[in-house]
């Protein structure tokens, strides 16, 4: 069973359990709603053309016993810089101080390739010991091969090595995805 527990302003707001937390972050429009959405087989997460309309921690309960954590974009949004920077600061403060994340999932376009807000992202995970694992998305509407795995794993210790390639659209990657999550 699917359940939407709640969209939170705060770290301090959401629910202390004891499901294992599996969050998803990347850029604005970068397919996060979609891709959680075709994981679990449910329109649970409000997708939208518009970038940056996830503006809470959005929190989904998996059969009582996983949460999926949708994270607010960030780099592209329309926000004010002080929006941004509270979002940050947020954003930061649950990847260090939540005890039940098993795994963050950073999220990267791949017709575009990491950006430096990606980079800096995967840096300070690395610098804090928070295990990542990065998602290449929309790998249906790539034109072109290009050599971003590279640019990727250059020196990330906190990182998994694995690095998968979906497309929410396609159903492509999805299974390898909800294999590490636990979902049938």
């Amino acid at each position: 069973m699917i359940k939407f527990v709640g969209a939170f302003e705060k770290v301090s707001d959401l629910p202390e359990t004891q499901f294992t937390e599996y969050a998803f972050a990347g850029r604005s429009n970068v397919g996060k709603s979609s891709l959680i959405n075709a994981i679990v087989g449910s329109p649970i997460a409000r997708t939208s053309n518009t970038p940056g309309r996830t503006q809470t921690l959005n929190m989904f309960n998996i059969d009582d016993r996983i949460s999926i954590i949708d994270l607010p974009g960030y780099g592209y949004a329309r926000v004010s810089k002080v929006d941004a920077e509270r979002w940050m600061i947020r954003f930061q403060q649950y990847i260090t101080t939540r005890r039940q994340l098993k795994r963050l999932f950073i999220l990267i376009d791949s017709r575009i390739g990491p950006r430096d807000s990606d980079l800096d992202l995967m840096n300070f995970c690395d610098m804090n010991g928070i295990s990542y694992q990065v998602i290449y998305t929309k790998k249906d509407k790539r034109v072109r091969e290009h050599d971003q795995l590279d640019i990727v794993c250059d020196a990330h210790p906190a990182m998994v090595a694995d690095i998968l390639e979906t497309s929410a659209e396609k159903k492509y990657g999805i299974d390898k995805v909800r294999a590490i999550i636990g979902i049938k």
